[in-house]
Order: structure tokens, then C-alpha cells, then sequence
């Protein structure tokens, strides 16, 4: 396992100067990622306790031999109404079978996990649990509204998926039928998904903050007769009109529409919504038509490969991506990840931030946290606003786009929601991306020191890599030196983390997804030539050798692109599209997409590098690093900057500051890694979970800020234009 850190030796390892090693604070020297620290392993956890024990558990779970390893989990883990006796089945083809005229192409040669056992999903999320202890939290609902929670038995969430399966039954669907789930934060989304799966019918999640033309074209390519929405949604003190949005996407798909029956989540009471957007024969209110049937829905036998849903991913071609997942493997790797990954442990509270509806809200608010038995959290709000709407909300429409005018005042809304909420719950493991963290770390600490955080263990990162200045944050002021963090890599695509370390066994690097999870063998490829790149200190992309359970099986509708996207870049592997390095300690680090690979002159370098030299400036808070055509040295460095509140500098210096970033890049990095320009600006753009849409910053400096297409994800549209204008003015400059 050329990946792994096998040689790391135990806690008595010391660097060159004869400092230990695993002593927090001390540096550690690497060709390709210098001053990175590492951090110990906690006590007490699933596997330790150290990297030796990680490798003896590793090696079970690849290989030829590694069935019985997989059979085993798959069995003490998951209930099965039909045993299974076969564990798999397929692999990645190689280049003899991507040929064109083989007659039997990959199509036809699946990859499938326990593909003659039977169970059910919604089954193993809710009823064993609820049946052996109905009364165990299984969903804390913390409401976007200050101080108003909800906590949601198992008993009760068992209760309410009945009762909107059989709804969804009255309404004609089926097992194998799609239904699209529009919905916000609320813990009824746990519901629907899991109603979806008791009935044997694909969920297909459209995040509530994509648009009306998002909306509609994702009913259209799965053919939902069933939407199930909102009246509204709420988030960081604003209202959503989330049924005005259905509404049109509806009204959009024209004659093709496949909807006939729209489910209604009454979220805010709205009137305008009961009076002006409501459709009588079409429209149902949730709470009235859960009233009217049954409280129990016997669940579906479902094959291990029968579909659990379909999550829609942003294609390079436009065309969005519907990822299908299975149930059998896909609900194994996300119980496992849980498990092992956050070190969960009966009477644990786990919190992941993200949103249902993003793939990492799907495996790690709903589906890995409920079928372990545990306790999960719906955290309806946002971490920090600055404003609040009223809840006038002036809707226009124009073409196929819903633009919103919101009537907004000033007003003070907590800037602590986060510490507030797991000093309140006494949450155990907490999992947010690494922009909120850097956002967190922007208000500073002052916010996170006045809340009890003891009862915490395991802070988590995903989305992007995390830059060690943010990690370092994270850890010294939310986790008091006292938390194993796990940075984690993974996809919609791979459906559960794939590299991470292991609380209790793997010492930690800040910036490093460090080893592969069970079942995972990584390898590092030349991008070029496709070799596979052996021992350490090299670069590379990212790929994987072998199927895991939890790997999406199709695009939905369109299996040659899946094969042309993930199969066929490099035979006999999966590519992940991520460019990766491996260290002198076998530590796996993310460098980004391949797309955010800049090359200048023949020097290669991600993103997330120069954005990390940037971040060590003491004024700057946030920065997205892009790369641009060049006609001299073929990409150019260009970086967006947002400086600390209690940063101040006059405008006039502003040339001086950014000669100061720019110095500050070459000494860290090198000259060859100098921004060609930086431009310092108020806020990014993002969406709202708050993931830097990098995608706009790189139109807008190539000159295209008139073709930004769909920009409904952007949380706050109107910083979209002051960015244009601060780049138009500093290239007329």
C-alpha cells in the first residue's frame, strides 16, 4: 500500500534537530509541503493506538482475501431481510475493455456489493432502532430562529416516515419511481428521504437555494411525478419563498412536466403562499395529509443494488450530473465512515453543518448517523449574518430566472449559532467545511471562548483541503488542543470519505487528508503518462485501484459518461479529478482539482498552496486563488483577498498591501508562484454553505463577468458586481 505511512515509527520518532515528532506546535520539514505540523493521536477510539494498528485493520479490508472482512462488517452492521453470498462483483476496466469495438464494453460488466442480498434502508436507519429504544434521540432540530430547538425520537421519526410513505404510496408511487425532494432544513427532509427509501422509490435532493431553471431541469431528466417542498424555508433570519421557486420550475417544464402531485411542508405559515401559490388537486399540506393515513408502512425488500437516490452534480458540459447510489454498499461505507472516522461511540451527539442537500448532508446528516444508531443534528441556520430580511419578499420573474428583492434593515443576529448550539446540546463530534472555519476564524475567537465546547472529541473538515492556518484555528480555539480533527477527502461520486485519519491511530499534519479509509488503495498516477508514481515525495493525480462499497454505480440515464468521466481517463482506476501529493511519510495531501492546478512557466502548483502562503499575512481573513490565461507564461496567479474587520489601512496604501501579499508569496513559495494580480475585496462569492464559487471569479477576470449564467447559489448575488467593478478598475488602472 504505496499511500499509507508506513514509516512513521511510534511517539518516540524525532525530526533531525532531535525534537519529537508528534509534539504539537513543532514543525515538520517536507519537500512538498514545508512548516506543517503533527499533532498525536487521542486515547480511547476504534482503532489504535497508533499508525501500526491502522495498517494491521487496513490490510483486512484489500486484497484478494478481503471478502470475508467485508462480509463480516456487512453482517454485524446492517440488518438483511435476504442474506447475501456473494460480496462482489466487477472492477474498473482496463484499457483492452474501454477499446470501442470490444462487445463487451463496461456496460455491461457492473460493479455490485452483496448484489443477491436484500434489506432496507429506511429499515435499518429507523425501525431497529426505534424498536429496541424508541425514546433515544434521533434528530436534534436546531431551528434557524435563536433559541427554539426540537429533539426527534426514534420512535417519532418512525412514526412520520410511515405516515409520508403511505402518503406518497396514495399517490401512486411506486418502487423504482423517482420523487424530488425541494426542501430546506427542517428534520421532516430526514423524513422524506427515509419515506422514499421504506417504499423502495429514488430520492432526488435539489439543495433549496438552487434556482427555478436548476429545479426544473433536474424533475425533467428524472421524471418525478412527486415534488415534495415547502411554503418556505428559512436561513440566517431571511425567508425563502421555496414554493414561489417550485412553482415555476413546474410551470417551466411545460408540456414535459411529469409532476402531478406536489407535498407541502407548512414551514413558516406563510398566507401568501395558502392564498396565491397553491393549486388545489395538485398541491397537498403535508400536516393534513399525514393525518389521514395509517402510522405504519410495512418497508420494501430492496436488492443490495436496487437505487437509493439520485444526487445531480455540476457537469462540464452544463448539464448537470444525476450520481446514482445503491442501497446496500452505499449504506455500509456511510456507517462505517461514522464509525471509524469520527470515532462515534454509543450516547455520542453528532453534528455535521452542511446541507441535505449536498451529498455530504445526504451520507452524514441522514443516512450514516441514523443507520449507526445514533444521534445526528439538523442545524437549520447559518454560522454568522450580518442582516435579517422582513418578511416582505418582492418576486420577479424574468425568462426562467426568479430574482428576488429583499426589503432588508440592519439588525444584530448571532454571530455564535455554532458554539451555541453544541454547548446547548453537548454535541460530540462537529463536521463543517473549511470556509466556515476560515469565516469562524475571520470574527475571531472571542466568539468561541464564552461557550462550554468540553463535551466535544472529533472536529471534522470537508469540501476542500483545509489550509494549516485555518486547522491550526480550529484547533487551538474550538477544539482547546484537546479534539482529533480529521480532514476528510471525498465526493458525491465516491458517496462516502475515502482518505482521512483515524482518531487514535494516525497522527495529523494541518493541510493533510493523510491515509486511505477501509477498502480504499490509493495510488498516485503521472497525469501525462499515466504511470503509477511509487515511493514518496511525489505528485500527481489522485486515483483509486478498486471498488468500494459506497461508489456511485451510474449517471443517471447515461452510463458512457460515467464511464468517459471516472473509467476511461486511466484504465483500471477510478479518477477522482483531484491533483495529490505523497510526502516522505506516505501522507496523502489534496491539492485540488485538476482544474485548480496553475501552471506558470512549466511550475505546477495548486490553489490552496499560494491561498495558504496568503493566509499567513496577519490582516488577511479569507482569499480564493484562481489561475488565468497568460500569453507569456501560460497561466498566470491571480487572488482575491478579504482582510480582517480589525485590519485597517487606508485606501491610498492599498498598492503597498498588495506588494506586501505578493512578497510574501515568493518568499513562502518562490517567485515563480507571485500573484500577477491581487485584488483586495469586501466579501467572495459563495454559496450558502458557504463554498467560494471560484468558477465566477475566474469569468469575471477573463473578461466574461456577462456570461456568469445561474447565479441562484450565490448567497449574496450583489457582491458579484463589486467584484466586477474592483476588476474592472484595477486592470483599467
Amino acid at each position: 500500500m504505496a499511500s499509507a505511512a508506513s514509516n512513521i515509527p511510534g511517539p518516540a520518532r524525532h525530526d533531525s534537530q532531535g525534537i519529537p515528532m508528534h509534539a504539537p506546535g513543532r514543525r515538520l520539514t517536507t519537500a512538498t509541503n514545508p512548516h506543517k505540523d503533527i499533532h498525536p493521536v487521542p486515547e480511547k477510539s476504534h482503532v489504535g493506538p497508533d499508525i501500526e494498528a491502522y495498517k494491521a485493520a487496513h490490510s483486512d479490508t484489500v486484497g484478494p482475501h478481503s471478502d470475508a472482512w467485508w462480509a463480516q462488517q456487512a453482517r454485524d452492521n446492517l440488518t438483511w431481510i435476504k442474506d447475501f453470498s456473494i460480496v462482489r462483483t466487477g472492477g474498473f476496466p482496463s484499457a483492452e475493455e474501454l477499446k470501442e469495438d470490444n462487445p463487451n464494453p463496461p456496460s455491461t460488466l457492473p460493479i455490485t456489493w452483496f448484489p443477491d442480498g436484500a434489506l432496507n434502508a429506511c429499515y435499518n436507519c429507523v425501525d431497529r432502532h426505534a424498536f429496541k429504544n424508541p425514546d433515544l434521540t434521533a434528530i436534534i432540530y436546531e431551528a434557524d430562529e435563536p433559541g427554539e430547538h426540537q429533539y426527534i425520537t426514534y420512535g417519532m421519526l418512525l412514526n412520520e416516515v410511515c405516515r409520508v410513505a403511505n402518503v406518497l404510496k396514495d399517490m401512486g408511487v411506486k418502487k423504482g419511481d423517482t420523487v424530488t425532494i425541494y426542501l430546506p432544513m427542517t428534520w421532516q427532509a430526514a423524513a422524506a428521504f427515509l419515506a422514499c427509501a421504506r417504499i423502495g422509490a429514488i430520492h432526488s435532493a435539489v439543495f433549496a437555494g438552487f434556482s427555478a431553471e436548476s429545479l426544473r431541469d433536474r424533475i425533467l431528466d428524472c421524471g418525478s411525478t412527486v415534488l415534495i417542498t415547502a411554503d418556505e424555508g428559512r436561513r440566517g433570519g431571511r425567508s425563502v419563498a421555496t414554493k414561489v421557486i417550485a412553482d415555476q420550475a413546474l410551470k417551466e417544464c411545460g408540456d414535459a412536466n411529469p409532476v402531478k402531485h406536489v407535498l407541502v411542508l407548512s414551514r413558516t405559515g406563510s398566507k401568501t403562499v395558502a392564498e396565491q401559490h397553491f393549486t388545489p388537486g395538485r398541491d397537498v399540506w403535508w400536516h393534513e395529509a399525514v393525518s389521514n393515513v395509517p402510522s405504519y408502512c410495512p418497508p420494501e425488500v430492496m436488492n443490495s443494488e436496487d437505487g437509493l437516490f439520485i444526487l445531480y452534480t455540476s457537469g462540464s458540459t452544463g448539464k448537470p450530473k444525476g450520481i446514482l447510489h445503491t442501497t446496500g454498499g452505499y449504506l455500509l461505507g456511510a456507517l462505517l465512515t461514522v464509525k471509524y472516522v469520527f470515532d462515534v461511540h454509543p450516547g455520542d451527539k453528532f453534528a455535521c453543518m452542511a446541507d441535505i442537500g449536498w451529498i455530504t448532508g445526504h451520507t452524514y446528516i441522514i443516512y450514516g448517523p441514523l443507520s449507526l444508531g445514533t444521534t445526528t443534528t439538523f442545524f437549520e441556520s447559518t454560522p454568522a449574518t450580518v442582516f435579517v430580511s422582513v418578511l416582505y419578499l418582492t418576486i420577479f420573474f424574468l425568462s426562467s430566472m426568479a430574482y428576488f428583492n429583499h426589503y432588508t434593515r440592519s439588525i444584530s443576529y448571532p454571530t455564535k449559532r455554532y458554539w451555541e448550539t453544541v454547548s446547548k446540546h453537548g454535541l460530540t463530534q462537529f463536521y463543517s467545511s473549511p470556509t466556515a472555519v476560515r469565516l469562524l476564524r475571520k470574527l475571531g475567537h472571542q466568539h468561541v471562548q464564552d461557550h462550554d465546547l468540553s463535551s466535544l472529541r472529533v472536529l471534522g473538515s470537508v469540501g476542500e483541503p483545509i489550509n494549516p492556518e485555518a486547522w491550526n484555528w480550529f484547533n487551538e480555539h474550538v477544539g482547546k488542543g484537546e479534539c482529533a480533527i480529521v480532514d476528510t477527502f471525498w465526493q458525491t461520486e465516491t458517496g462516502s470519505i475515502i482518505v482521512t485519519p483515524l482518531p487514535g491511530a494516525i497522527e495529523t499534519k494541518p493541510g493533510s487528508a493523510t491515509v486511505p479509509f477501509f477498502g480504499i488503495e490509493t495510488e498516485i498516477v503521472d497525469s501525462m503518462s499515466g504511470k503509477t508514481l511509487e515511493g514518496d515525495n511525489i505528485e500527481g493525480v489522485l486515483c483509486i485501484k478498486k471498488p468500494w462499497p459506497s461508489i456511485a454505480r451510474t449517471i443517471w440515464g447515461d452510463h458512457k459518461r460515467f464511464v468517459d468521466t471516472y473509467l476511461r481517463p486511466y484504465p483500471g482506476y477510478y479518477f477522482t479529478g483531484d491533483g495529490a501529493g505523497r510526502d516522505e511519510h506516505g501522507y496523502i495531501w489534496i491539492k485540488g482539482r485538476v482544474d485548480d492546478v496553475i501552471n506558470v512557466s512549466g511550475h505546477r502548483m495548486s490553489t490552496a498552496e499560494v491561498e495558504s502562503a496568503l493566509l499567513l499575512h496577519n490582516g488577511v481573513a479569507e482569499t480564493a486563488v484562481i489561475g488565468t490565461s497568460d500569453e507569456m507564461t501560460g497561466q498566470a496567479v491571480n487572488a482575491f483577498v478579504t482582510m480582517k474587520p480589525e485590519f485597517s489601512y487606508d485606501s491610498a496604501i492599498e498598492p503597498a498591501l498588495i506588494k506586501e501579499l505578493v512578497l510574501q508569496v515568493r518568499k513562502i513559495i518562490g517567485p515563480f508562484a507571485a500573484p500577477k494580480r491581487i485584488f483586495i475585496v469586501t466579501d467572495l462569492p459563495k454559496t450558502r454553505s458557504g463554498k467560494i464559487i471560484r468558477r465566477i471569479l475566474r469569468k469575471i477576470v477573463a473578461g466574461e463577468g456577462d456570461q456568469l449564467g445561474d447565479l441562484s447559489s450565490v448567497a449574496e448575488p450583489e457582491i458579484v458586481d463589486v467584484i466586477k467593478q474592483k476588476v474592472a478598475d484595477s486592470m483599467s488602472a
